[in-house]
Order: C-alpha cells, then sequence, then structure tokens
C-alpha cells in the first residue's frame, strides 16, 4: 500500500529531521504541527501545518491542534470499506497513511520536586494519545510510531518494500497501546496522590513498571518468561536503581536476595555488614572495622554463607575485597567501591558487585505499597516500614532489662524483622548469635537458632532473644532459658501471655512487649 501522506507531531524530537527527510525523499507529504513543523523546516524538510488541513489555526494555547474531522477521518477510514472512502471524499477528507506521534513529557515534569498541579496538568497529553489510539485501532491501513527508536526500523522496510509489513504494523500499534496505557497509569497515580490520597485501595489498580532486564529464569530453571521491572517514579537508593560494575547477569534469585540485604543493612546507622542467603539472613553484625564486623557476622554460620550474598552500608575497601574473595559468593553490594576493592574483585570474573549509590544510613523507606500475586488476583499492603511504636515498647516481667540487655534486644528485634517467619534471633554485643528462620513452630525456631550457634563455637548464654510473633505457649521461654538466654523481645498479645510472663520471671528473665509484629511470610 502507498505511503502518501504522513502526520508527525513529537515532543521528543530525536531522529525526527532525519526521519522528515526520508518520507520526503520516499515522496511522503508531511502535514505537522506547532513545535514539530519549526523543527522540521529548521532542518530543510518541508511540511504543511495541520491548520493548513483543517481549515482551523491552532487555539487555546496549543490544545486544539489535531482534534478533527479532517485529521481523524484520514486516520481511521478503512480503505477496503467503500461507504467510508465515499464520505471521505464527500467530505474533503485526504487519508493519511503514517503517524508519528509521541506525547508531553508527564513523568518527567512531575517527577521535580517543584512541581505544581497546574504545571501538571497543563502536561497531560489530550490530541497526541487520541492520534496513536486511533492509528493504532486502524493500524492494517495506517503504520503508527510512538517510539523513536523505531524510525530506523520503518526506513529500512520502506526502502526495502515501499512499505512496512503487517507484522510490523502490528507490532508499532501493540507498543502503541503499551505506551499510552503507561502514559495514562502514571497520570492517575499523580492525580490520585493529589486529589485523594486517604484512597489506598482503589476499585481499580493500574500500574506501570518498566523492563530493565530480562532475566533467563525464575527461582528455578523451569520457569521460564522472567523479567526485572522497575518502577520509574521511585527514585531512592534500592535494586532497582543499583548499577551492576561487574560480573555475571544477575538471577531472579540473586535480585531477591539483594533486596532483602539491603532492606536490612539499611536500619543500621553504624558500620554494618548482612550476609544473606535464600532471602534470609545468616549472619549480622556491627563494628566500626567493617572487616571485624564481616568476620563476626560470618562466623554466625560459615556453612550457610556459602554462596550467599555478602551487603554493607559503607564503601568496599581493598582490605575487606581480600578477605570476600578467600571464599564463594554470588553478590556483594555496596553504597560505593574503591578502585583497590574493584580490582581485587575482578579477578573473580563471575562475581556481581552492585553499587546501590550512595544514601544517609539508616535509610528509612518512604511510605509505599508492596504486592504479591496470587492465582488470579493480587494482594496489596503497606510495607511494613516500622521497627515498634515507642509508647507501646515495655517490660512486663518483674526484671527489667539493663542497658546493655535493652540494646541487645533491640538489635536482635531488628535482625528478626528480616527473617522469614517463624523467625527466633539470638543476638548479643552489635552481633547476631543465632538466627532460626522459616519454622512451623516457634519453638522449633527457638531451639534451632541456638544450635546454630553451639554448632560453629558460640553460645547463646547471656544474649537476647527476639521472636518476629507472639509466643503462643510458654515452651519457647523454657528452651531459651535452658540455654541461658536472659532477655526477650516479643510483640505480645497472645490469649497465654501471662503464661509466658510468668515463666520468664520464673527463670528470673527480662522480657519485653514491642507492640508490634513482624511476619515475614
Amino acid at each position: 500500500m502507498a505511503i502518501k501522506r504522513a502526520l508527525i507531531s513529537v515532543y521528543n524530537k530525536d531522529g525526527i529531521v532525519e526521519f522528515g527527510k526520508f518520507l520526503s525523499k520516499e515522496g511522503v507529504g508531511i502535514v505537522s504541527s506547532g513545535g514539530t513543523s519549526k523543527a522540521l523546516r529548521a532542518g530543510g524538510v518541508q511540511t504543511f501545518d495541520v491548520s493548513d488541513l483543517t481549515g482551523f489555526p491552532e487555539m487555546m494555547g496549543g490544545r486544539i491542534k489535531t482534534l478533527h474531522p479532517k485529521v481523524h477521518g484520514g486516520i481511521l477510514a478503512k480503505r477496503s470499506k467503500k461507504e467510508h472512502m465515499k464520505q471521505a471524499q464527500d467530505m474533503g477528507i485526504s487519508m493519511i497513511d503514517l503517524v508519528a506521534v509521541n506525547l508531553y513529557p508527564f513523568e518527567q515534569v512531575t517527577g521535580k520536586p517543584d512541581c505544581t498541579i497546574d504545571e501538571a496538568v497543563e502536561n497531560i497529553d489530550i490530541g497526541g494519545p487520541t492520534l496513536l489510539r486511533a492509528a493504532a485501532k486502524n493500524y492494517q491501513n495506517v503504520i503508527v510510531i510512538s517510539n523513536p527508536e523505531k524510525y530506523p526500523q520503518v526506513m529500512q522496510e520502506i526502502s526495502e518494500t515501499g512499505d512496512v509489513s503487517e507484522k510490523t504494523r502490528k507490532m508499532l500499534a501493540l507498543e502503541t497501546f503499551s505506551y499510552i496505557t503507561h502514559y495514562d497509569a502514571v497520570i492517575e497515580a499523580y492525580l490520585r496522590s493529589k486529589f485523594h490520597p486517604e484512597e489506598k485501595t482503589p476499585n481499580y489498580l493500574n500500574l506501570s513498571f518498566k523492563k530493565i532486564q530480562h532475566l533467563r529464569y525464575g527461582e528455578n530453571p523451569s520457569q521460564g518468561n522472567a523479567a526485572f521491572y522497575t518502577d520509574p517514579q521511585f527514585s531512592g537508593c534500592c535494586v532497582a536503581n543499583s548499577k551492576q560494575l561487574q560480573g555475571k547477569e544477575l538471577s531472579y534469585n540473586n535480585i531477591l536476595d539483594i533486596n532483602a540485604a539491603f532492606a536490612l543493612v539499611k536500619e543500621f546507622k553504624e558500620p554494618t555488614v548482612v550476609i544473606v542467603k535464600h532471602n534470609n539472613p545468616c549472619g549480622v553484625a556491627t563494628n566500626r572495622n567493617l572487616l571485624k564486623a564481616y568476620t563476626t557476622a560470618l562466623s554466625v554460620d560459615q556453612d550457610a554463607a556459602f554462596g550467599g550474598i555478602v551487603c554493607i552500608n559503607r564503601k568496599m575497601e581493598g582490605d575487606l575485597a581480600k578477605e570476600i574473595v578467600t571464599r564463594f559468593y554470588e553478590v556483594v553490594v555496596a553504597p560505593s567501591f574503591s578502585p583497590e576493592a574493584l580490582k581485587i574483585f575482578s579477578r573473580k570474573k563471575r562475581l556481581r558487585a552492585i553499587e546501590m549509590g550512595e544514601c544517609e544510613f539508616p535509610l528509612k523507606r518512604p511510605p509505599m505499597i508492596s504486592y504479591r500475586s496470587i492465582c488470579g488476583g493480587l494482594l496489596t499492603q503497606d510495607v511494613d516500614i516500622w521497627m515498634y511504636e515507642p509508647e507501646k515498647l515495655k517490660a512486663v516481667t518483674k526484671r527489667q532489662p539493663t542497658e546493655q540487655e535493652m540494646k541487645d534486644l533491640l538489635y536482635a528485634w531488628t535482625i528478626c524483622k528480616y527473617v522469614k517467619s517463624n523467625s527466633i534471633v539470638y543476638a548479643r554485643n552489635n552481633q547476631a548469635i543465632g538466627i532460626g528462620a522459616g519454622q512451623m513452630k516457634r519453638v522449633d525456631a527457638a531451639r534451632l537458632a541456638a544450635n546454630i550457634a553451639e554448632a560453629h563455637g558460640e553460645t547463646v548464654k547471656g544474649s537476647a532473644m527476639a521472636s518476629d510473633a507472639f509466643f503462643p505457649f510458654r515452651d519457647g521461654i523454657d528452651a531459651a532459658a535452658e540455654r541461658g538466654v536472659t532477655s526477650i523481645i516479643q510483640p505480645g498479645g497472645s490469649i497465654r501471655d501471662q503464661e509466658v510472663i510468668d515463666a520468664a520471671n520464673e527463670h528470673g528473665m527480662a522480657m519485653v512487649f514491642s507492640g508490634m509484629r513482624h511476619f515475614r511470610h
């Protein structure tokens, strides 16, 4: 099908002059509007204004340019329908065979901290999406280009065949509808945050994420169609905004583990090392000397650390890098890396080095929503960003915790929040001693954490114990007391709280209720 007329109206003018010159050379007449006309003419491309086609000038500060029957009739007319073509002829409507349009930069404008609502609203494109939807709907007759990166492909096909294949037309139409859908979702999210911020669970949940990486597979090689998407609206330090400096391509499981490790390490103000395996911390320690923090964290469970992820909240220096490369890890994560550290890591070509970017620790997550897919649907909730409610933090036993015990309790509590339920963490002197994760019975988590510590030459005697949820029975308290644990922190809230408190009193333990649960399924 011969391409005789093109309509071009773009905000992003990358490549548009070259594309316009190509179309002119192919004998295609070009109709354009506003700034696009100026750019094309400045580049030596002959073009007609939309107003020449419609007989109406641009109106209302450019709000009305292309919303006209002589434009949309030329796009929407089905060439195979005689009545369409007869009506077009009767009304003096000429066919438009190619539409190249991209939209006002709403996302970029609203991303500026000083953007006003009026400014945002003025950057809601009306004519552009209408043109694109019309052209994409009539893809069999009209070539639609919403992405400047597709100009070369279209030019090549026209050069070779004089037209664009049906396969390419379908691909361009699908890309266009995806582009418009994203644009509308961003507008809706912004306006909801301004006009109705208290509504956190709308009737229709419209999400838009951008793919940044195709993944070879998901959790297991049998699980295909894996990809990594980012929220373009989130600009903080996170795995989605990180930079890979070296190593193999990240896997699905790597990304999950990096996210888990960074979520925990960001809670600490002082230099801290977190080692994660299978989405659970298996070592955590805090020390002004990061090398010492690392060796202490590793001692919690050296076996589990094999093939895990090391994450720190300070710059990665050479002395720590030398120690890390003596063992096998999948990934190392830090805000930044010294040249010496990168040189050392470069000897292990497969080791992934992930730079999270400089941020101030502890890094508190802003209020946001988390999403989890289930069969046939989606679950949403506020992200668990709080550690405890200060006014609800209280000792409930006869013995009050000492100052040191309180420090140990809060340290253990911080780690416990990021361990899969049911979870128990023992901690002492700014380090984890034992971590028990993912048990069906809380008492088993308590025993497992103590067993892990003892298997690596440690003892939980004199340590603090944290439980992510309440103790349903006293057995967990008794198990901890048998190992010499002296203090406990837990949310409270069980119908057997008094039984549990009595058990702690019998053993002379100090127990603190946090008043906040941290289940992690």
